[in-house]
């Protein structure tokens, strides 16, 4: 039995006894001194670098050489500095990916930093890497993938051994490490096996040589994947978890992954773990797409505003560094939330609780107003419902409200809802959720108000409360979305009418004396737009896209009704799909470009978060004439789709000269079948 939270939450229990009424009695699974250590991070950075950099590869096969990890100017000290600006408490490196490639001299493989000519084979990034940590004040943490597409004892019992010694070499040479990440990846090696992991033998090596570090896997047993890449918890967010002896790689429900489990046997939080750019190793075509300010807010409010901790990968370029465009976006991000959350309006309220444990001051309502972490409003324990309110000397605008349980002592709401107070001294409900846990930040519409009031509907123990606190944000402008048709009209448009969109598509930043835009703007051929929105003296992120030629001429041949595949416009996630299709399984499809095209490459994009399924390997044909065909690409895999279903570029070895392309889903992540957003061609 593990008796530290058991400890610690008896430990708070006789501070509180001591002054008279005693504390709530711990309820249900309980984290770790060390689960809760790394909650209280909150955000952490996760570095994706290895011989992908420089492949351009999501997945390596094994096969690289070695020489090709080649970075010309490598700093950790850059990467840590960036990371404890943007407020990060950690790092996460990928340590060994799934090409087996090790960035430190790994006894135990022949796959590694030693074996190149990288610094004349002295080269040792974790050892850079841990030391800047340990200066710059971070956590540092490892992801060492089990799956090895290089050694050749992968899909025997011998490599169980293997990787037990890599995780020795990796855990016991580098200091301290506060998070040991495992994905669980097994798929074929370029032998064709698959390899039956020996997981007791590898979490009792690392808790042998790291008793303190939070595992993370699909179900644990130090947190758990949140089933998805895009960073959002479920509104029902509970840290609290079945494992049912699942192990890192098990397979578990998508929707159980992401809200937990309620009354769960164990302590397992969530990790939402999102790429700033849309693939996760640095990619110069990517430059561009880094995702905005807006976006990173709202992964935040969904990732650490639902009680999951936020994993952002920033991936270093080819010289080793974070590129100046993500740093910049972090720095800008970091700046936007010390902006919204620099004044609690809250503040010098007057707080009333239907309930105060024994009617002691210890517990009341007042004590959810401090910076304390360790003091909260608790009720009786035969209190399932209950409500704290808020009342101001004047009216307090907000459209941010910060909640708070006190975890030591378990998670406990499972259902709450926040009113404001009228003018005519009636409540009105302006949000209604479901649970809190270690923090839940609840967005509204922008509220004034003279009095607001937590109701907690449903707990299943009495409440324990350390926080109700209330924002403005008003920090952000969203930027604009684009969408380019088949004949190349471009329209942009923001969600709210926020201001005027100004654009450019020379290249160049978008200001106040750029373009406005009046209308939809026509460009069927090649070009990049970037804009921004104007609103008095704010202005949102700047937005950007990039297009090949518009497929105006392009034709679904077959099957029929699949026309939809060229339309220009990605899938919007509305049912029923109409911005691509639903094909069964076996179905290729046939595009008539309508002339002769030289192609550089092409891409596919299913449906809107991998609706109707994925497809994860396929063969692609080209035709002059649409009866004689030759094999482009076969048996090709789109690497990691299933969990992260966006657009897929693939690029030819030489230019190709064709009118017809056959899409031939091979594998699909549903046997049913696969969707398709949209098929389409690269001609730059």
């Amino acid at each position: 039995m593990n008796l530290r939270p058991i400890a610690a939450a008896l430990c708070a229990a006789g501070i509180a006894a001591s002054c008279g009424t005693p504390a709530p009695e711990p309820f249900g699974a309980l984290p770790t001194p060390e689960q809760l250590a790394w909650q209280r991070m909150e955000t952490n950075m996760f570095v994706h670098f290895g011989p992908n950099t420089f492949t351009s590869a999501e997945w390596g096969d094994g096969r690289e050489h070695p020489d090709v990890f080649a970075p010309s100017d490598l700093d950790c000290r850059q990467w840590a500095a960036i990371a404890r600006d943007a407020g990060m408490k950690g790092i996460v490196i990928t340590a060994k990916h799934h090409d087996g490639f090790c960035l430190w001299p790994n006894p135990a493989s022949d796959h590694t930093v030693a074996r190149s000519a990288w610094r004349d084979g002295k080269g040792d990034v974790l050892r850079e890497l841990s030391d800047a940590c340990r200066e710059a004040g971070l956590g540092f943490g490892v992801y060492i993938s089990p799956w090895d597409r290089n050694d050749p004892a992968y899909g025997t019992d011998a490599y169980n051994d293997v990787f037990r010694r890599t995780l020795e070499s990796a855990l016991g040479d580098y200091g301290e490490v506060f998070e040991q990440w495992f994905d669980g990846a097994c798929g074929e090696g370029p032998n064709g096996k698959r390899q039956v992991y020996d997981w007791d033998l590898y979490l009792s090596t690392v808790f042998r040589l790291q008793p303190q570090a939070v595992v993370f896997g699909d179900g644990g047993p130090g947190c758990r994947w949140i089933g998805n890449e895009r960073g959002i918890a479920g509104r029902t967010c509970w840290s609290t978890f079945d494992p049912d002896g699942v192990l890192p790689g098990g397979a578990r429900s998508l929707d159980t992954l992401n809200c937990g489990n309620v009354r769960g046997s164990h302590w397992v939080p969530g990790e939402a773990d999102v790429s700033i750019r849309p693939g996760w190793f640095y990619r110069e075509s990517e430059d561009a797409q880094v995702k905005s300010l807006a976006e990173l807010l709202k992964i935040y409010y969904a990732s650490v505003g639902r009680n999951a901790l936020l994993l952002l990968n920033v991936p270093p370029d080819k010289r080793g560094r974070i590129a100046a465009v993500d740093s910049l976006r972090l720095r800008e991000f970091r700046a936007a939330l010390d902006r919204i959350f620099a004044e609690d309006l809250a503040a010098g309220a007057a707080a009333e609780a239907s309930n105060v444990r024994g009617g002691s001051r210890r517990f009341a309502a007042a004590q959810l107003l401090d910076d304390e972490y360790d003091t909260y409003w608790a009720a009786d324990d035969t209190v399932r419902r209950a409500s704290v309110t808020l009342r101001f000397d004047a009216p307090r605008r907000f459209n941010r409200v910060l909640l708070q349980e006190y975890i030591p002592l378990g998670q406990r709401v499972a259902r709450f809802r926040i009113e404001a107070l009228r003018p005519d001294g009636s409540w009105r409900t302006i949000a209604r959720e479901t649970t809190i846990g270690y923090k839940r930040i609840v967005l509204t519409e922008t509220v004034a108000t003279e009095a607001v009031r937590l109701t907690i509907d449903e707990a299943l123990a009495s409440p324990v409360l350390n926080r109700f606190a209330l924002y403005m944000d008003e920090v952000t402008i969203d930027p604009p979305h684009a969408e380019r048709d088949k004949q190349g009209r471009i329209v942009l448009r923001t969600d709210v009418p926020q201001g005027e969109i100004r654009y450019t598509l020379d290249g160049s930043l978008p200001g106040r004396e750029s373009a406005l835009y009046a209308g939809p703007v026509v460009e069927p051929g090649p070009c990049r737009l970037r804009a921004a929105v104007f609103a008095g003296d704010k202005t949102s992120s700047v937005a950007e896209w990039s297009w090949d030629i518009a497929p105006a001429a392009f034709r679904a041949v077959a099957p029929a009704g699949a026309e939809a595949v060229v339309d220009g416009l990605s899938d919007d996630g509305a049912e029923p799909v109409t911005r691509g299709v639903v094909l069964p399984a076996g179905e290729a499809v046939t595009l008539d470009l309508g002339a002769p095209l030289t192609l550089a490459g092409f891409f596919y994009e299913p449906l809107a978060e991998g609706r109707g399924g994925c497809v994860v390997r396929y063969d692609l044909l080209a035709s002059g004439d649409g009866a004689a065909w030759k094999t482009v690409c076969d048996g090709a895999a789109f690497d990691n789709i299933v969990n992260n279903p966006g657009r897929r570029e693939v690029r030819f070895e030489a230019p190709l000269r064709t009118r017809y392309l056959r899409f031939v889903p091979r594998e699909t992540s549903f046997a049913a079948g696969c969707g398709i957003g949209e098929l389409g061609v690269l001609t730059r």
